[in-house]
């Protein structure tokens, strides 16, 4: 497994070899006593998983193993494991070829980007999805596509054990993946580590362990382990039987970090409705992609020596720029007397520009070649920006401890490092009123709504939330129109740095007990969902 950076030839071939301790455990869940199961490894590298089945002399019927590389495969041909053979084809041909069935799926299947993948790769890959009752798109990762060929090989009663990357829990393009493998399976059991089992690349993977029977029931569970070494302390009879029920309306795994209690606590929030989603109030969209934020973000001095005032508007572009609840005009003046990037340039077409010191800044733009990327070059006119517009409110995409969710009151600009929230103006409540902003954003600032931001977000290395605007709509915001009153408080709090969590233990009882009759069991279990989830992430910085 490996990000794919740069096109050089192996990161194209997308290989990342496994730990012997991990290759170790998933042969011995996998196989765990039966000695006539037929093995496939789709994407068999270096055959550390083969070496293992040799040396620790597991037993089985037969074993096909698939490499594309052909170096890679002259290595594997000089195992020694009986009624096994090696293969040097393409995966996804292979499997849209064969009509063998496999007992057993196991391996660490490459990642690979989908531009990376040749005409006839994609092609086959698309008839793999097509077999699924799938729809492909192009964001679909190898991985992704070595999972739905694997169930398709897998007989009736099969099993499938990956090393993949964590990316499977959350992200919205693998939504479809774990809706199919929840249905397809009727076990699943997700390993996770504490500590990067790949640090050099900042990949985080978890184990995925799958199992077809022949009973109705659908479960899941996870266990988190500290590093991969911890993996020879774990015992495999702890995974064969899933307890908590799946819920296929969920749409991310990470929701089963959580005990079953949590899960049913949040389940019947969310089926009440009684606490609605900030989609409810309002609309979440993207900042503006400029294209090339060093050309068109500027601290106030390159305004001077290029007499681009004229063009210059506030701009608000990092979460180190945001110190409260509320952007003012005052935050903005400051960041711009710090020298920080408070200023975005919304110019017109060349024609309308009058100054030659204005033309020359966008030369020198040309200079280094800048229209010349994708999202300057697909414009009109490169140096025009498009979708300009300013918000009510911001959230921040990407965050350390927590999302801000902050007024616009400095009617600033911004980048795609935020997210524009807009009240729509016809949005109104059950009881006719109008939705108010200072309530609105003050009623986020509770245990219950920062749980649904892990929730709804996903994870990247180094421990950083990121959220899309869909996912930003799908948190639960506890609105009530009192809380506007909470605001200025909140503001304080944080402009003076306290912790989130002192934050919390003033808002909490007005907005969750007195609000909405939260106990005090019911807000314990909100901080404790959001702490868990909080601390399974920083762990990872």
């Amino acid at each position: 497994m490996k990000l794919i950076n740069e096109a050089t030839k192996e990161k194209l071939r997308g290989g990342f070899y496994t730990p012997e301790s991990i290759v170790n455990f998933i042969l011995k869940w996998s196989i765990n006593g039966n000695n006539n199961y037929s093995i496939l490894e789709p994407s068999c590298g270096d055959g550390i998983f083969l070496k293992q089945i040799e040396e620790n002399k597991f037993e089985y019927d037969k074993i096909t193993a698939i490499e594309i590389e052909p170096e890679e495969a002259k290595k594997v041909k000089q195992i020694k494991l009986k009624n096994m053979k090696v293969l040097n084809v393409d995966f996804f041909s292979f499997c849209n070829k064969t009509i063998e069935r496999f007992d057993l799926v196991i391996g660490n299947p490459p990642y690979i980007r989908y531009q990376y993948f040749d005409k006839i790769q994609r092609e086959e890959a698309e008839k793999i999805f097509v077999k699924a009752g799938l729809k492909y798109s192009k964001l679909t990762n190898a991985w992704v596509s070595f999972i739905v060929g694997s169930c398709i090989l897998l007989k009736n009663k099969g099993k499938l054990a990956f090393v993949v990357p964590a990316e499977i829990l959350q992200v919205s393009y693998a939504k479809q993946l774990r809706n199919h493998l929840a249905h397809f399976f009727n076990k699943i059991s997700i390993v996770s580590f504490k500590k990067l089992v790949f640090p050099s690349i900042q990949q985080e993977v978890v184990l995925l362990l799958c199992e077809k029977t022949d009973n109705h029931e659908h479960l899941i569970e996870h266990i988190e382990v500290k590093n991969a070494e911890d993996l020879i302390n774990l015992d495999v009879n702890k995974l064969k039987a899933p307890q908590k029920r799946i819920d296929f309306k969920s749409n991310k795994w990470t929701f089963y970090f959580l005990n079953q209690n949590e899960i049913n606590f949040i389940e019947r929030l969310i089926k009440e409705k009684k606490i609605l989603p900030l989609r409810s109030y309002a609309k979440a969209e993207v900042g503006m992609t400029t294209g090339s934020n060093p050309f068109f973000t500027v601290p106030t001095n390159t305004l001077d020596e290029y007499e681009l005032n004229e063009y210059a508007k506030p701009l608000v572009g990092r979460s180190v720029q945001v110190s409260g609840a509320v952007f003012t005009k005052e935050d903005w003046k400051l960041n711009s007397k710090n020298g920080a990037r408070a200023h975005i340039l919304l110019f017109p077409e060349k024609k309308k520009i009058n100054s030659n010191l204005v033309l020359k800044y966008i030369e020198n733009g040309e200079s280094e070649k800048i229209h010349k990327g994708f999202k300057c070059g697909i414009r009109d006119e490169w140096q025009t920006i498009p979708s300009a517009w300013v918000s009510d409110a911001l959230f921040l995409r990407r965050n350390n401890i927590y999302p801000k969710f902050v007024i616009n009151e400095a009617k600033a600009y911004t980048t795609d490092t935020m997210h524009r929230v807009t009240i729509a103006k016809d949005t109104k409540l059950e009881s006719g009123e109008i939705v108010d902003l200072n309530a609105l954003i003050a009623s986020y600032y509770n245990s219950l709504s920062l749980a649904f931001a892990e929730i709804c977000g996903r994870s990247h290395g180094g421990g950083v939330l990121e959220l899309m605007p869909n996912e930003v709509e799908n948190i639960l915001i506890p609105y009530k129109k009192t809380n506007s009153k909470l605001l200025t408080k909140i503001n304080e709090m944080m402009k003076q740095g306290k912790d989130i969590e002192e934050i919390l233990s003033f808002t909490n009882p007005i907005i969750l007990k007195e609000g909405y009759g939260f106990s005090e069991n019911d807000i314990k279990i909100a901080n404790n969902i959001w702490k868990k989830l909080l601390n399974r992430r920083m762990n990872r910085s």
